[in-house]
């Protein structure tokens, strides 16, 4: 599985970006997808989750409310909506995927170990 993610670039505080993953190869036990990001110096961290089952999603705290996560159009594919950006918010943006498996649905999908594949990330930054 090969996943691309997009859709980073500049913004200033209180801008929109929408970052976009799209998955490819054998992707047909694609059971969830999710965005983490790190920025310099610190480590990466969750920032959402979808999973396809139910159409679940989950949001780091720091996000919540500003960012939207959501499957593109019945593809495996997500998208992550980021509103009223903050300058905490700059960090490279990596996109994961999760295949079934029979851990599943006891997993909770906002740590990175709970993912099977990663894309390459997209810079995010957001100026004061």
């Amino acid at each position: 599985v090969q996943l691309q993610a997009s859709g980073g670039g500049l913004v200033q505080a209180g801008g929109s970006l929408r970052l976009s993953c799209a998955a490819s190869g054998p992707t047909r036990n694609t059971w969830g997808m999710g965005w983490f990001r790190q920025a310099p110096g610190k480590e990466r961290e969750f920032v959402a989750s979808f999973r396809w089952s139910g159409g679940a999603a989950d949001y780091a705290h720091s996000v919540k409310g500003r960012f939207t996560i959501s499957r593109d159009n019945g593809k495996v594919a997500v998208v992550l909506q980021a509103n009223n950006l903050k300058p905490e918010d700059t960090a490279i943006y990596y996109c994961a995927s999760a295949e079934r498996s029979s851990r599943s649905r006891s997993l909770s999908y906002t740590i990175a170990s709970d993912y099977d594949y990663w894309g390459q990330g997209t810079q995010v930054t957001v100026s004061s």
